[in-house]
């Protein structure tokens, strides 16, 4: 950016000199955007730095913003989305009295030290607005975001408790391209057999209607109370087919739904905030949960606001934290970020995906989510399984709540690539992360585990499986 004249700082709420040169920032947003760590989306968006030198002066500008200006500037028209009414009606003062006090980077060097405990982490958020959270995560490096996310505690429950220190679980993810009873079944054993599944068994529907999501939440649910499996199944189907599902007596455990940052994203994917409240009354209706009525179950990604040109001219990763107080509005049991999957116009490579992956779970944890992550690529992304081996490492020393568990890392339906049954294992042997209490108690009472606190796995198939698998292969011994 070349030197501006005093004429044109006029324009710029905010300025900084280095040396002979002047960087100017229109607004806010502007801050923000040039401020973010690269990646393809913002420059696909128009709105990232221009060059690197820019990305650091921007990032110093935006350490001095005082955190209270995030109460008085919002970034997308209070008047026009309901996420940002959301945002600021709910906001809570006393919570933010602790950091009221601080700019971006003193919240930044307050986190990192020894006064801000779990407790304290657990007490500042409702003060913590998204903004302020995406704020700081654009000057932090990826050793902060690992060191912040681990201090923070989300505990959650439905069938299970999910979250608690020491612990990772999975979602067990048995897609099919035709959504195949048997397939499904084959790659729910599968998952089962390598301990997945404490986070909730789920399922994207290859065909997306009422009928097709209550087949599958039946079949599910005939396997879990079969096994008295202490977990959760999902359908990630529309919240409205959800809601449809339970009018019509479907045994629904968990609600799902996409979600983004901004109203016109949301309004893209076919639901708004009134949609979600509906959808957990009805769930919470049902009283399946034994231990918890956590019931909602949100994944979001960087990038989505941008695809549905609903971005406000916001940075991909401030809409997604904006995603962020959707979801702690409606206590969710599970949320994640499915990082890589919307392709490499948004990240463009390992280091991209490994960074946002890290600021999202930083983010999720810094506002109060169960966040967990989709560590993924797709086959068109500069990317491969050992940038997502690099990522699923950090994320489980970052205290990630949750990861995937897919057949063979490669989802036959969706067609991307994830972590696999056994990279879940790996995370938990090399990291010494449990399952969920209630889980690995049940992993040791089937003798799926031959020796739980090794997660050494039992080289027979446990007794109770045998009937089972002799059925899905036709009666073969």
């Amino acid at each position: 950016m070349s030197k501006l004249h005093s004429s044109q700082r006029q324009h710029f709420q905010f300025s900084n000199i280095v040396g002979e040169r002047t960087f100017g920032f229109v607004d806010l947003a502007e801050l923000m955007a040039k401020a973010t760590p690269a990646r393809s989306g913002d420059r696909l968006a128009g709105v990232a730095a221009e060059s690197a030198e820019e990305r650091v002066i921007a990032q110093m500008t935006l350490a001095d913003i005082p955190l209270s200006l995030f109460l008085e500037q919002a970034l997308v028209p209070y008047e026009e989305d309901e996420i940002t009414r959301l945002i600021l009606d709910d906001h809570d003062k006393t919570a933010f009295s602790l950091i009221s006090h601080l700019t971006v980077g003193g919240f930044r060097d307050w986190l990192l030290s020894d006064l801000a405990t779990s407790d304290v982490l657990t007490q500042i958020r409702p003060g913590v607005t998204p903004e302020m959270a995406a704020a700081v995560s654009k000057i932090m490096r990826n050793q902060d975001l690992i060191l912040v996310a681990k201090k923070c505690h989300v505990k959650t429950a439905f069938r299970n408790t999910i979250g608690l220190p020491g612990h990772l679980s999975t979602r067990l993810q048995p897609n099919h391209p035709t959504d195949d009873l048997t397939g499904i079944a084959a790659s729910m054993l599968d998952g089962l057999l390598y301990a997945n599944g404490d986070a909730v068994i789920g399922i994207n529907p290859a065909t997306d209607n009422v009928q097709q999501a209550t087949r599958l939440i039946k079949m599910m649910d005939e396997v879990i109370q079969h096994y008295e499996i202490p977990t959760q199944s999902c359908v990630l189907t529309h919240v409205t087919n959800t809601i449809e599902c339970i009018e019509q007596g479907a045994p629904v455990d968990l609600v799902f739904q996409s979600i983004g940052g901004t109203q016109a994203t949301n309004d893209s994917f076919g639901f708004n905030l009134a949609n979600l409240a509906e959808a957990q009354d009805a769930a919470l209706s049902l009283n399946r949960g034994t231990v918890g009525n956590n019931v909602m179950y949100f994944e979001t990604g960087q990038g989505s606001a941008l695809s549905a040109n609903a971005n406000h001219g916001l940075d991909q990763q401030t809409c997604e934290a904006r995603a962020y107080a959707v979801a702690r509005k409606f206590n969710p049991l599970l949320v994640n970020t499915v990082v890589g999957f919307i392709g490499p116009e948004y990240l463009y490579d390992g280091k991209e995906i490994t960074r946002a992956g890290l600021e999202d779970h930083f983010c999720g944890k810094l506002l109060g989510l169960p966040m967990g992550c989709d560590v993924c690529y797709t086959n068109h992304a500069e990317a491969d399984q050992n940038d997502m081996d690099n990522l699923l490492t950090l994320l489980g020393v970052a205290g990630c709540t949750f990861v995937m568990g897919i057949p063979g890392s490669d989802d036959i339906m969706l067609n991307y690539q994830t972590t696999s049954f056994h990279d879940a294992l790996y995370a938990r042997k090399v990291l010494g992360l449990k399952p969920s209490p209630e889980f690995d108690l049940w992993l040791a009472k089937m003798e799926i585990f031959k020796n739980n606190e090794q997660f050494t796995l039992n080289h027979q198939l446990p007794d109770a499986f045998h009937k089972s698998l002799n059925r899905m292969i036709g009666g073969r011994s």
